[in-house]
């Protein structure tokens, strides 16, 4: 990127840019929030609203669903009404379906608000990188992405810090303020959001440049903005006419069917069983007390903050595969653990160094996931294809990865009663070994690589060229 400060002198970050960070943040809180948070509201709604095993899955499901459909249309809904006017849209159904969740009086309405409020995180999920990398500054967007990243896991330990604080509270009530309680961050962000600015890539895919110079001297001033201008509307140019039919045929079938696969074992390998029912996983260890178990799923998630640090810092000295590779191999090695902790369970009994062995299995569930998984498959998903091909790209994998949850969501607590714990983690472990094999077969090590390069490499069947291997000094 351009700049009239020389590379030696710090510029000052624009005042816009400093509020794009904090608004992502907050929302990635707010989604972390609701992620953690249904795993202690689902200890008290069972039982006030009278539903069965089943209805607890269907309702945590629900979100899923919901999630597929606004993932499926956020992109259109953010090219039609604009980034700003998604993030909007994003904040207020937030605030709207959080409230709509704590009033149910009824399974039917509490599934209708999840079903909602999962179309809104499906847009934030599309809507949420879209706005952050087209406005702030290149030199702090990485960083701001991993904020948002960073956040969903702080967003996660707060869920279920409130829930284990709302633990000894009427049963009637408790559940009904973990849900809401989301809404009050989303109000607090509507005031700023409508104060920031739409992106100025938007406003060059709308033909409308004039409003793009204003845009982008509000958020990089320091930029060369005719410059940058012109090189949004080759991308722009660049970008269109990429179709799914593309996506299904040589020379990018090799690459849809590896973000497919990967998006898929993002969430088939267990993850999400562990945060969305984590809780019940340490009743079912033999811990009755609820704040107990609330407060176990908080020090993993401590522990998972931990690890995505340590990834940030490593992936670019690592390479991405070592870190892929290593990542799911600590998760194989944790559901192990977690199968060798229900196997040997006697009676409805658990010994203390079980109920040890089933914390540091869940815990480093956890841990492997963020280091892998949680880290770079997001890096992948935008390497994979050209650009015009890349959002449907991004779209491919996120629907994998939503189908994939929504089958763990729908059916892990039945299976934990009807199969037992060692069963249902065994599945997880063998899940875990397909996926480390499928990403040591296909996953590329991008480290390094141009993005012209690495389009090269699926074009040339998974190869890369003799050529390309000297732009890779530090592999």
């Amino acid at each position: 990127m351009s700049g009239s400060a020389t590379a030696s002198t710090p510029q000052k970050l624009p005042r816009t840019a400093v509020m794009v960070a904090i608004t992502a943040a907050t929302l990635g809180i707010i989604y972390g929030y609701d992620q953690s948070n249904i795993g202690g509201a689902q200890l008290y709604f069972q039982d006030d609203l009278g539903m069965d095993t089943a209805a607890v899955e269907s309702v945590t499901a629900a979100i899923v669903v919901g999630e597929i459909i606004g993932a499926v249309m956020g992109g259109w809904v953010a090219n039609s009404i604009g980034r700003k006017k998604s993030m909007i849209l994003v904040a207020v159904g937030y605030a709207a379906f959080c409230i709509l969740s704590a009033l149910s009086v009824s399974v039917a309405m509490l599934w209708i608000a999840r079903i909602l409020l999962g179309v809104t995180i499906g847009i934030s999920l599309v809507a949420v990188p879209v706005f952050v990398a087209e406005s702030v500054p290149a030199r702090i967007r990485g960083a701001t992405l991993v904020a948002y990243q960073v956040s969903t896991v702080i967003g996660i330990i707060i869920g279920f810090l409130v829930a284990a604080a709302l633990a000894d509270v009427n049963d009637q009530y408790n559940w009904r303020i973990m849900l809401g309680i989301a809404a009050l961050p989303a109000v607090i962000l509507l005031p700023f959001l409508l104060r920031l600015p739409e992106t100025a890539r938007w406003f060059m895919l709308k033909g409308r440049r004039d409003e793009a110079y204003q845009s982008l001297m509000t958020t990089d001033p320091d930029s060369d903005v005719n410059a940058e201008l012109d090189e949004m509307q080759a991308s722009i140019a660049e970008e269109s006419g990429g179709a799914i039919a593309e996506m299904l045929r040589a020379p990018y079938l090799r690459a849809t069917i590896f973000v497919l696969g990967l998006g898929f074992f993002i969430q088939i390998t267990g993850i999400n069983a562990t945060v969305t029912y984590g809780p019940k996983i340490f009743k079912a260890m033999g811990i009755e007390s609820d704040s107990q178990t609330l407060l176990l799923n908080v020090g993993i998630q401590f522990i998972a903050l931990v690890a995505v640090l340590i990834s940030m810092r490593t992936v670019d000295r690592w390479g991405r595969r070592p870190i892929l590779l290593t990542g799911i191999a600590i998760m194989i090695v944790a559901q192990l653990a977690m199968v060798i902790t229900f196997a040997s369970q006697q009676g409805d009994t658990f010994q203390s160094w079980q109920i040890v062995l089933g914390f540091l299995g869940i815990a480093f569930i956890n841990i492997g996931f963020v280091f892998g998984f949680g880290a770079l498959v997001w890096v992948y998903a935008s390497e994979a294809f050209p650009a015009r091909l890349r959002a449907l790209g991004a779209s491919a994998m996120l629907t994998a990865d939503l189908v994939a949850n929504w089958i763990i969501a729908n059916f892990f607590l039945s299976a934990m009663e009807k199969v037992g714990g060692a069963v249902s983690f065994g599945f997880f472990a063998v899940m875990a070994v397909l996926a480390w094999l499928f990403v040591y077969k296909l996953a590329p090590e991008t480290k390094g690589r141009e993005l012209e390069e690495i389009r090269h490499y699926w074009e040339n069947g998974g190869k890369w060229e003799p050529d390309g291997v000297s732009l890779n000094k530090s592999a």
